[in-house]
């Protein structure tokens, strides 16, 4: 039988000693990051140009108007916002929650507006005619 010289046969010694991997001993130190600086702070500058600014076009009822610049929630500057379609598909859940809570806050109201306007107001990324928001209002009260 012909022996193959890729793999010899073994010779019934030991088997042959693997080298060790030497691992770090001792306590794991974080990198250094510099002197003053927390070890695990992330500068504001690496995730602000990612980010943006941080959204404080915030509301809450009765009045419904922006913490921010005091015109009424939504205001411009959120609906400045860029809406695709994924992001329209995260709002409508939580968008359809304040709406409901806004029409119950701003109907009774004197001068507020009706609930169609609401609806409009609130839900102001989708194209919702005049029907269509009447429907909703219907449904969300």
């Amino acid at each position: 039988m012909p022996e193959d010289k890729h793999h010899p046969k073994p010779t019934g010694g030991p088997p042959p000693v693997r080298p060790s991997r030497t691992r770090p001993t001792g306590p794991r130190h974080p990198p250094y990051r510099g002197p003053g600086r927390p070890a695990n702070a992330v500068p504001e500058a690496r995730w602000r140009s990612r980010c943006g600014p941080p959204v404080a076009h915030t509301a809450d009822g009765p009045l419904w108007t922006c913490d921010a610049c005091g015109q009424d929630w939504p205001c411009p500057a959120l609906r400045a916002t860029p809406t695709d379609f994924a992001r329209r598909a995260t709002l409508i859940p939580e968008f359809s929650r304040i709406t409901r809570r806004a029409i119950r806050d701003l109907r009774g109201q004197p001068g507020g507006p009706d609930p169609v306007a609401i609806v409009r107001r609130f839900l102001w990324f989708l194209p919702l005619t005049d029907e269509e928001a009447r429907a909703v209002a219907l449904r969300l009260r």
